[in-house]
């Protein structure tokens, strides 16, 4: 028999790695096909390149050559006005010259003394003498050349444009929490020229090398500046995330950096009924006062009723934390009528919602230690904190830890999200619907934690929901959107949890 399951193990290691031969083989030949798409793609873009840089030269050349035409039109009518003007000079210096001597051969002194002076007033005004013999434009044209020798040297100097380098995703500073997934990366080099860096992500179920088929496509974010991106609204229904990231300049985009596989497992609880207080009737998914010390137990949960007697139900547990010892602690009795989850909070990030009814007398919600004592309260301890909700004659709204009472003046929603920051050492409590923050504890939790409810005159139903949440930087502000409530019974509290861890 060893025998043979050590020739099972290594048929199915053999499987294993024919599977991943395969895939690589897909891969290789996807990476074949993809380096003929894009070489074909990138002689395509050269080709449309160095046609509008030939466009432009063109174009350039038509414009300057036009310039110059246009000049040398200037030019030359200038010089054709001026020289009409000479010729008109000439022609009328040479009229007054024949006249002249015409006037010298007069014999009679009288007449030639009368022409002398005509003559010599036509002289004075003679546009022989005011016109300007020197050219009144220059034949140069040497101001219209143009020295391409930088041009000529940028052009011949021309290189493909340096491919950015492949980006480093920080898993030391990516966060996965409640639905949100950010994604931090830095350079391994510094470029100037990054224009902006594209993330793509997809779910998947596996934690090793992504598979090329039986996979879901990259989506793909594009246009980002920073190194971080939050991916928000997420569904966490894969157990993992593939992301990878490239820079991009103007013209070309980088080689993607190796993918990171994040877990994005849920954190879900159900009730712990077996050391819930005896008044109270307990399912995976809901609690009810009962005054009747928990006969109506029978007419609920048959054989969830013998697991009261001790019998523990089967253990469950968040990402890396352990599940409660059921059946290893004393009831709640006397009036502390709690019942706690059954998971155990030991690290992350945790989220869930709480529902009420109009006429629920009084109701508490929270986390505590593990060793809340079987009388203790809620928030009457040192190791536990918690929203108290009294509706018994008149309303009151408070916070309460180590037997202390914060009397908190806003209205009572009737919907409360519970925030847990384990690492932080933060516990919020929020207004699901308006999003206000209602009370924040903050201190260091040295133990694990279990939500907490204690409930008194009425009843508590919790209801798994499908929950979408989005947390801003900080956990400052969040949207929640729940399905709809189970059941309809006196006082109602229902709740969904997410969270996940890196």
């Amino acid at each position: 028999m060893p025998l043979k399951e050590t020739l099972q193990r290594i048929v199915s290691t053999l499987a294993n790695k024919n599977d991943e031969i395969h895939n690589f083989i897909d891969m290789l030949n996807q990476t074949i096909r993809n380096v003929q798409v894009n070489s074909s793609k990138v002689i395509r873009e050269l080709d449309e390149e160095f046609d509008a840089l030939y466009s432009v030269l063109d174009e350039m050349k038509g414009t300057m050559a036009n310039t110059i035409q246009q000049e040398r039109a200037h030019k030359i009518q200038a010089l054709h006005n001026q020289l009409s003007q000479c010729g008109s000079a000439l022609e009328s210096s040479e009229e007054l010259l024949e006249l002249a001597a015409r006037t010298l051969n007069i014999m009679d002194p009288t007449e030639f003394s009368k022409a002398a002076r005509q003559i010599k007033d036509r002289v004075t005004m003679a546009s022989a003498f005011r016109i300007s013999l020197k050219p009144s434009i220059s034949d140069s044209m040497t101001h219209l050349m143009v020295d391409f020798s930088l041009e000529r040297h940028a052009l011949q100097a021309l290189r493909f444009l340096p491919v950015p380098k492949a980006p480093e995703i920080d898993t030391a500073a990516c966060l996965v929490a409640d639905n949100c997934i950010t994604v931090s990366w830095r350079m391994p080099e510094e470029d100037s020229r990054v224009d902006h860096f594209v993330l793509e992500y997809r779910k998947t179920n596996f934690d090793g090398f992504a598979r090329v088929k039986d996979e879901q496509p990259w989506e793909v974010i594009d246009y980002i500046k920073d190194t971080e991106y939050t991916l928000s609204g997420l569904k966490f229904d894969k157990k993992y995330m593939n992301v990878r990231v490239q820079a991009c300049n103007k013209a070309v985009a980088g080689e993607y950096s190796d993918p990171v596989t994040l877990e994005t497992k849920a954190f879900l609880f159900n009730l712990d009924n077996t050391s819930s207080h005896l008044n109270l009737k307990v399912e995976d998914t809901y609690v009810e006062w009962e005054p009747t010390g928990g006969k109506g137990q029978e007419k609920v949960k048959g054989k969830e009723n013998k697991g009261r007697s001790g019998a523990p139900s089967p253990k469950r547990t968040s990402i890396g934390t352990s599940p409660t010892a059921k059946g290893s602690r004393d009831r709640f009795t006397g009036e502390s009528y709690t019942v706690l989850g059954d998971t155990t909070i030991e690290s992350g990030q945790h989220y869930w919602e709480v529902r009420a009814q109009k006429d629920c007398k009084s109701y508490s919600v929270g986390v505590t230690y593990k060793n809340l004592g079987k009388f203790d309260q809620l928030g009457r301890t040192n190791s536990s904190w918690c929203i108290h909700i009294n509706n018994w004659l008149q309303s009151t709204f408070s916070a309460k830890h180590n037997n202390k009472s914060k009397t908190l003046d806003i209205p009572i929603p009737d919907r409360i999200g519970v925030y847990c920051n384990f690492d932080g050492g933060q516990l919020m409590f929020y207004n699901a619907n308006s999003k206000e923050l209602l009370y924040a504890f903050r201190t260091k939790f040295t133990q694990p934690l279990l939500p907490g409810f204690m409930i008194w005159c009425g009843g508590l139903s919790v209801a798994k929901l499908q929950c979408s949440q989005v947390w801003d930087q900080g956990c400052k502000s969040f949207r929640s959107n729940t399905g709809k409530k189970r059941g309809s019974y006196c006082c109602k509290v229902s709740f969904s949890s997410f969270s996940a861890q890196i």
